[in-house]
């Protein structure tokens, strides 16, 4: 059954068409952007009960041994 008055005009149909599907296509790429930024969002900073509790001289020095080995010397590359 054909559509009255000016929507019977192909050229009418093919407009809304196209419009109906520019406007998906934005949508879509456009929810996708916003899931892609959130993605890289940093979360929330999480306690951990290691942080309260004091370290040893020992276990002081142990740490700084290890941190020491990981900073990049003079060439920018790790120890």
């Amino acid at each position: 059954m054909p559509l009255p008055g000016p929507f019977s005009d192909p050229r009418v149909i093919t407009l809304f068409g196209l419009l109906a599907v520019s406007t998906a296509a934005w949508l879509a790429l456009g929810l996708r952007a916003r899931a892609r930024d959130r993605a890289g969002v940093p979360l929330e900073r999480v306690w951990h009960p290691q942080e309260s509790v004091p370290l040893t001289p020992a276990e002081e020095h142990a740490f700084g041994q290890v941190v020491s080995r990981l900073s990049p010397g003079s060439t920018g590359r790790p120890r």
